[in-house]
């Protein structure tokens, strides 16, 4: 491979989170020139963030050196592919392993969108200060630097394995239903933040049982004039008496009250009368960054409608996947399905990979994403929402005030699937593991170092760190709590998707 190596800096589309990741992003490249001289190589910066697609296009199109991202924030990955898609010259994404900053959950939805794209591509990643001292990572540099590629052991990649006839049986069945009236999903705006990995279109979802209505994110504005001030306060009324723990007007969110909480119900609102209307079975709700800048966030709202305990209820949870990501969506619809046909409580949670460390001797995941989360998942009780708290949304993402809807999850054994596309087709990954509770210091520690406004669960996901940072295809898991692991797996197969099982060894 050529000794010269570009280097490039993928970033947000907003200012903001660039230039508080400046700091973290020129340490990195810093440690990865270091890293690339010990190793004989020369390097060279494209100049600035890549915010824009075309800027992706105009900047890495002319490169035909091989070229690493650095992924220290979040970071969109058209400002990567559109810019490499059709080229064959060496491609590697760098992330430094920090809570701080979502610079892995940044590396793993790129790396999905290449996937989702056909481009090649390898992914390496290290937690050391000084990244020319790890060994590991740099190994794995120094063969990327030879070989334009760095191998990843596959052994916890598994075939799924055979069934029992009951978890057989019971997928059977939910096959069944699912071709005798598809499932159709509401999409609330197409992709956000640059997660093209999220999005299948209508081609592949019909092939797997779904089927998409698109309605535009203008129509809650528009619609959401309408809703009666006491359907909003009947619904703030609900959600207080079922034990939402509001932290309205505290030091630093004064801005944050009980009219912002109220505007978010009526969003919540406005998309259940739209489920009504059109009979849809679970949404997409894209949210950021189409209406950023006229409504709350959707959080409190999508939190909602992922618990079975909310305004105006029909006793089950509507799949809500924020993002309009359909590769949690699908999943966590399936989940649902599944948990219902097995008597066990029907939630299913949306998370964010975002990072983890090692505690008592196991690698545990802090999954933590903005608030579309069920709040089945905080006290275990389908007819409560004690457990969940909402805080202000932190104001430099979300100028127009709203809360989270957060909490501790719950200890308990759980299930995680994702899909995605690869090879022109739909996959299914498939996991099984645990949510932990970690002791009150340890986990504020983690919490905090993170974003401590947003739900947390601390999960072993029953697979080794390496294998989810080298071959995940997403920085979003769907999660429920319960053993729905063979039937998520039956249930798969049965629509057609293809199945991989992450797994440990043992």
């Amino acid at each position: 491979m050529a000794q010269k190596i570009a280097l490039f800096w993928p970033g947000d589309y907003r200012p903001k989170p660039n230039q508080w990741a400046m700091r973290s992003i020129a340490r990195a490249t810093k440690q990865m020139e270091k890293a690339l001289k010990k190793l004989g190589r020369t390097s060279y910066r494209i100049e600035g963030f890549l915010t824009r697609p075309h800027e992706s296009i105009e900047k890495l199109g002319p490169v035909d050196d091989p070229t690493i991202g650095i992924c220290v924030h979040w970071i969109y990955g058209p400002h990567t592919t559109d810019g490499v898609v059709g080229k064959k010259n060496p491609l590697l994404l760098a992330s430094n392993f920090s809570g701080e900053w979502p610079g892995l959950v940044g590396l793993l939805n790129t790396g999905a969108c290449l996937e989702g794209l056909g481009r090649k591509h390898s992914r390496v990643w290290t937690d050391a200060p000084d990244w020319s001292k790890d060994e590991t990572f740099m190994a794995r540099l120094d063969e990327w630097c030879k070989r334009g590629r760095i191998e990843y052991s596959r052994n916890e990649i598994r075939r799924p394995p055979t069934v029992s006839g009951r978890a057989q049986k019971i997928a059977d069945r939910v096959a069944k239903q699912i071709r005798s009236r598809r499932i159709l999903a509401m999409m609330l705006g197409d992709t956000s933040m640059g997660m093209t990995n999220g999005y299948f279109g209508m081609g592949l979802l019909n092939q797997v049982g779904f089927t998409e209505h698109k309605v535009d994110q203008a129509w809650i504005v528009d619609r959401g004039r309408r809703v009666s001030k006491k359907r909003i306060d009947d619904a703030y009324k609900f959600v207080c008496a079922k034990g939402v723990e509001f932290h309205h007007k505290v030091k630093g969110a004064e801005d944050f009250d009980s009219n912002a909480t109220k505007e978010q119900l009526r969003d919540y609102l406005t998309v259940l009368d739209l489920v009504d209307e059109f009979k849809i079975d679970c949404i997409g709700w894209q949210y950021q960054l189409g209406l950023i800048g006229l409504r709350p966030p959707s959080d409190f709202a999508e939190g909602l409608l992922n618990s079975a305990c909310r305004p105006e209820s029909n006793g089950d949870p509507i799949v809500d996947a924020t993002e309009a990501d359909q590769g949690n969506m699908v999943p966590m619809e399936l989940m649902k399905r599944l948990l219902k046909a097995k008597g066990l409580h029907p939630a299913t949670i949306f998370h964010d990979v975002r990072w983890g460390a090692e505690h008592n001797g196991r690698f545990l995941w802090v999954l933590l994403n903005s608030g579309s989360c069920s709040a089945y998942a905080f006290n275990h009780k389908p007819n409560s929402l004690k457990g969940v708290h909402s805080y202000r949304q932190p104001a430099g993402y979300f100028p127009i005030p709203g809360g989270t809807f957060t909490g501790e999850s719950k200890p308990g054994k759980i299930t995680w699937a994702r899909a995605y596309m690869k090879d022109g087709a739909l996959w299914m990954d498939v996991g099984q593991g645990e949510s932990v509770k970690l002791p009150p210091k340890v986990r504020d520690a983690w919490w905090k170092s993170t974003t401590e406004e947003w739900p947390f669960m601390a999960a072993d996901m029953g697979v080794g760190r390496d294998t989810i940072m080298a071959h995940y295809m997403s920085n979003h898991v769907a999660v429920c709590y319960g053993d729905v692991f063979q039937e998520t797996i039956a249930l798969s197969k049965a629509l057609g998707f293809k199945v991989r099982v992450l797994q440990r060894k043992g």
